[in-house]
């Protein structure tokens, strides 16, 4: 690798960490620098790469979020703790609509959806709704407030929404928090459902990837994955901590109106330069 392609690799890492977290769509965005910043590899790899590259950003939430996520303590009895077990089962039951649009559309999304016009017209759609969602949601008091009150229901409610993620720009994070407003669950309580509901989303879409794409990869790019993945986990680890912060004082419309500026700027790029 020369150094030019080192830098695209972090360039992309570094936008992976932040738009994996915030509700603005992670592989929208790598696809869009993409097209700028050409990654010097085949198609095929660059498909399972813009995923796979996701693992790095997913030990951040495993990091941080580790003593509410890991249920055994070997300090205390009982060593289980059966609220996270519960956790974890609600987790995969949001999974499995997700899971089942990746089996059946995957293929179809990743050949013609791919293309920057999908990615704004989706940037656009879902920022003027999480605009919308919010001004609704202002002054409604939550009736969910922890992870804990999440019922299997809401869980598998929250997974149905997750299935509109599978569209580029739309954003894993940004369908799970918008339908867990919706549905009554705090912005703290929809944000931490939201990492729980990334580590096995994500890890089942990465082995899906890697099978597809195979395991003999050449030195250059298992260096191109690894270093993707570690620059992912850094920038993640600061990204999900001012989240947690910024959540407990302000709503989404932000990312909302970010959504929609940048939805335009895109339409307004290609359209000119067609």
């Amino acid at each position: 690798m020369n150094m030019i392609e080192v830098m695209k690799v972090i360039i992309l890492a570094i936008v992976e960490g932040i738009t994996e977290w915030l509700p603005i769509s992670s592989t929208g965005h790598m696809l869009l620098v993409d097209e700028f910043l050409k990654l010097n590899m085949s198609q095929d790899f660059k498909d399972m790469f813009f995923m796979v590259i996701q693992l790095g950003a997913i030990m951040a939430v495993v990091v941080i979020f580790w003593h509410k996520m890991f249920p055994f303590d070997l300090k205390k009895k009982p060593f289980v703790k059966k609220e996270i077990f519960f956790m974890w089962f609600k987790v995969v039951a949001a999974c499995i609509p997700g899971g089942a649009a990746v089996f059946l559309l995957d293929d179809y999304v990743e050949a013609h959806l791919h293309v920057p016009m999908v990615i704004a017209a989706m940037l656009i759609l879902y920022g003027v709704l999480f605009i919308i969602v919010e001004n609704w949601n202002k002054g409604r008091v939550p009736k969910i407030h922890s992870l804990e009150d999440i019922t299997y229901k809401t869980a598998l409610m929250i997974g149905a929404f997750q299935v509109l993620s599978i569209v580029p720009g739309t954003s894993r994070s940004g369908t799970t928090i918008i339908g867990a407003l919706i549905l009554g669950v705090s912005r703290t309580a929809a944000a931490e459902f939201t990492f729980f509901l990334a580590v096995p989303a994500m890890i089942g879409m990465s082995a899906v990837k890697l099978i597809k794409f195979g395991f003999n990869f050449t030195s250059v790019e298992m260096m191109t994955l690894g270093l993707g993945m570690v620059v992912a986990f850094i920038v993640s680890v600061f990204v999900i901590k001012f989240l947690m912060q910024f959540i407990k004082k302000h709503d989404f419309k932000v990312f909302g109106w970010y959504r929609v500026i940048l939805g335009i700027i895109v339409i307004a790029y290609f359209a000119l330069n067609k």
